[in-house]
């Protein structure tokens, strides 16, 4: 079987070393591009001194639509930022190449442009809030309960270089807890007197949503169910990025046999 060629956006940030070493360590990939714009010119093992020879003399690129084509790639997985990501997507599209996407912040318009721009150039997209298998499940779990608690609030912890809030994940979360409730429940305690604006958190789905900021931490998100005489705690606590890849490489193997738009890691473990 031929190998999966890969190209990497965003590969000299922290998600793109990651997905980088994982891709050249893959029997069944091989990384073909490099392209990030903080690196232009210099070698890939700069930024993964640990892959092999091949991956580390690799030259990392500015321009990603000629590396797109320039690598004939199969894939481009994308962990880059919310104000490019959707030119990234258009141009892998556009040039027939499957997109992995990581890079959160993308709204409910983005989403159904990029569907339409998936089944339009008959291209697969997979957009994942967090890769992480662990994290999907605490979603899964957390729409599971969703039906037997009328209030639940979320709170998401992630470094202080995150470039959104909420977190995807978090909105994903709310989401598919709105989804999972046959009814309306009110959800939002009523606070009398906020006495410092926005303290009770943003509300999507009527889903308080709660965001921090600070070092130390990498990607953390609890959902509180709330009841008369009891509190459920359903949370996921993430200690390195390692933890993402294998739903990276779960979905680089897997996009080929998709169409359009596949919006969550979840669906692929739900196969």
């Amino acid at each position: 079987m031929a190998l999966i060629r890969v190209l990497v956006s965003g590969a000299c940030g922290s998600m793109g070393g990651y997905v980088s070493r994982a891709v050249d360590a893959a029997p069944d990939m091989r990384l073909v591009a490099a392209v990030d714009p903080a690196g232009v010119g210099h070698s890939l093992g700069d930024y993964v001194p640990d892959a092999c020879e091949e991956t580390r003399q690799l030259t990392v690129g500015g321009h990603l639509a000629a590396a797109l084509v320039g690598s004939n790639a199969d894939v481009m997985v994308d962990f880059t930022t919310p104000a490019v990501v959707m030119a990234n997507i258009e141009a892998a599209l556009n040039a027939g190449v499957a997109a992995v996407v990581g890079t959160t912040g993308l709204s409910e318009i983005d989403l159904k442009t990029v569907a339409r721009m998936s089944e339009a150039k008959g291209v697969p997209c997979i957009i994942a809030p967090n890769f992480s298998i662990g994290a999907n499940l605490m979603m899964r779990f957390a729409a599971q309960a969703a039906p037997s608690f009328e209030y639940v609030e979320i709170i998401e912890r992630h470094h202080e270089r995150k470039k959104d809030a909420p977190s995807g994940t978090a909105v994903k979360t709310a989401e598919m807890i709105a989804a999972a409730r046959s009814t309306d429940p009110l959800s939002v305690v009523p606070t009398e007197r906020h006495n410092v604006p926005g303290t009770r958190g943003g509300v999507l789905g009527n889903v308080p949503i709660h965001a921090v900021r600070l070092p130390g931490y990498v990607a953390n998100q609890e959902v509180i169910f709330g009841a008369d005489g009891e509190v459920l705690r359903i949370s996921h606590e993430t200690t390195s990025r390692a933890c993402f890849m294998p739903g990276v490489m779960l979905a680089i193997r897997a996009i080929r046999d998709l169409k359009g738009l596949t919006y969550g890691l979840d669906k692929l473990l739900q196969q």
